[in-house]
């Protein structure tokens, strides 16, 4: 249904008269600006090896520590069911999506660019505080600011990187996010390895190292170009155009200047964004890119995984320098996992990494739940066979989100929005991805505490709720031009009723 939209040269369509080479410029560009996932990365990596070095807990939560140190089997699962020490992680993700509303003003009025560097800015002020920190409020409120860098981050760079990516390869451009905040996990998980063995301040290093990735990002933003669509969007036609000429390597950019600058002025008739996209034409990039992808991808529970991968590991009776270095190999399967998708997912499309690799989660986390119920909640450590198979079980679900809802999540809703909501847009997405992590970060070990292996259970039937959402109400968005992705709707069984073809005609010649 869609391939019958996309390249028909009627109806204002040109994405046939695209042209465009992979020039030097333009891979500078991306690689700088990815580099905002490797701030998300590592603090998804750092905060959950830091949770579990006894050296933190002994300074800031000496109640969980001395319940650490107990093995009994009511505290098996509930160890570290602790609301302050979730809060220490959930904290940031409530400040992003409160910031994620300022950025979307600077997004769209000051541009991409500029929300990358205030993003910079105030990660590197979290991380200095948080390594500094004497007291829990310390800790928080460096939290706090590191939740406005990632709001401001994770609201530009998904969207620089699709709009600076030519159609045909914009699935693989847009995954250097997601490349390169699996990086920052791998790299914070083998740090925290380190750390762990530097008492007493190795938690300082580990949190204080954030400063890194900041600062490269800051740096490398001053020398970054606008995106054509932001200069357009901005009133700055001419520059615009150089732009768009230098980061496709050839001057014949005649057509898809065009297209943006008739996306351009439909957008400037759109005095209230976020209010248009409430609008019935654009129900179904609401409730898909701005709703329904953000939210399920933190209810996988891959997140869970990732915040708390050693606080589990020492749960199921690991050791501290084995859990961490368990963790470490779930980032790594993660990191290799994003290599497959940016490599396949051009060719194979959106829907099947969802449907395939939801197949996977499902079975895994059924695994996962069943090997527990049967082996873990006696008072004992796991049998080490049963450890590896579990660490087994765990990669084969990180690689299976690692190319698909982790990816994807990302990706999929920064192709959906036209210009005159992509900002708007993407500030609903990365509010409701916050609130979602938000949630689950702070209520998922006091669900493991309760629930025991049933959490693993529940994640399991919400993948297949998820996978039947993608698989009735998605159509594939692979190599059709950003500003054409409005014709997919009007050929889709569902959506065609709140996107006539009347209506997206009308918007073209707009």
């Amino acid at each position: 249904m869609a391939g019958a939209a996309f390249g028909d040269p009627e109806g204002g369509k040109r994405a046939h008269l695209y042209e465009y080479k992979i020039t030097g410029y333009f891979v500078f560009a991306c690689l700088v600006a990815a580099m905002g996932g490797s701030l998300f990365g590592y603090d998804l990596g750092v905060s959950g090896g830091v949770t579990s070095m006894d050296d933190f807990l002994k300074k800031f939560f000496p109640d969980v520590y001395e319940r650490k140190q107990k093995h009994l089997t009511e505290t098996d699962y509930c160890k570290y069911d602790d609301q302050i020490l979730t809060l220490f992680t959930s904290s940031l993700y409530f400040a992003a999506l409160v910031s994620t509303f300022g950025a979307s003003y600077v997004t769209r009025n000051k541009g991409r660019r500029a929300s990358i560097l205030v993003g910079a800015v105030s990660f590197f002020l979290g991380a200095v505080l948080n390594a500094a920190a004497e007291n829990v409020a310390m800790l928080i409120v460096g939290r706090i600011f590191l939740g406005f860098g990632i709001g401001f981050g994770n609201q530009a760079v998904p969207l620089y990187l699709s709009e600076m990516a030519p159609a045909k390869v914009r699935g693989a451009v847009n995954q250097l996010f997601q490349l390169t905040t699996c990086i920052g996990i791998l790299v914070a998980n083998f740090i925290n390895y380190g750390t762990d063995k530097i008492h007493p301040w190795g938690w300082r290093l580990s949190l204080g190292l954030a400063t890194v990735p900041a600062t490269l990002m800051f740096v490398g933003g001053l020398f970054l170009p606008e995106t054509p669509n932001s200069l357009v969007e901005q009133g700055k036609l001419e520059e615009a155009r150089k732009v768009l000429e230098r980061v496709r390597g050839t001057n014949n950019v005649e057509a898809e200047y065009q297209d943006l600058v008739d996306a351009s002025r439909a957008a400037q008739a759109i005095k209230h964004p976020f209010r248009n996209l409430f609008a019935r034409k654009n129900r179904p990039q609401l409730v898909i890119g701005a709703l329904g992808i953000p939210a399920f991808q933190q209810l996988t529970g891959m997140n869970s995984i990732l915040f708390y991968c050693p606080v589990i590991f020492q749960s199921l009776g690991f050791g501290s320098g084995a859990s961490l270095y368990s963790s470490a190999i779930t980032s790594s399967a993660l990191v290799f996992a994003t290599f497959i998708s940016m490599g396949l997912v051009d060719k194979f499309g959106r829907r099947a990494f969802f449907l395939e690799a939801g197949t996977e989660m499902i079975i895994c986390m059924a695994a996962v739940a069943i090997t527990l119920a049967l082996k873990f909640g006696q008072g004992e450590p796991i049998p080490k066979g049963i450890g590896i198979f579990l660490v087994i079980v765990i990669c084969i679900f990180v690689v299976a989100y690692g190319r698909s809802w982790g990816p994807l999540g990302w990706l999929v809703p920064s192709e959906l929005f036209p210009l005159e909501t992509r900002s708007a847009g993407q500030s609903i997405v990365v509010c409701v991805n916050m609130i979602f992590t938000a949630l689950v970060a702070q209520c998922f070990l006091v669900s493991l505490c309760h629930l025991k292996y049933g959490i693993f259970l529940l994640f399991g039937a919400l993948i297949v709720i998820m996978s039947l959402f993608i698989y009735f109400l998605l159509p594939e968005t692979k190599q059709v031009p950003i500003e054409e992705i409005h014709f997919l709707w009007q050929n889709h069984w569902f959506w065609k009723k709140y996107c006539p073809p009347e209506e997206g005609k009308s918007e073209v010649q707009m």
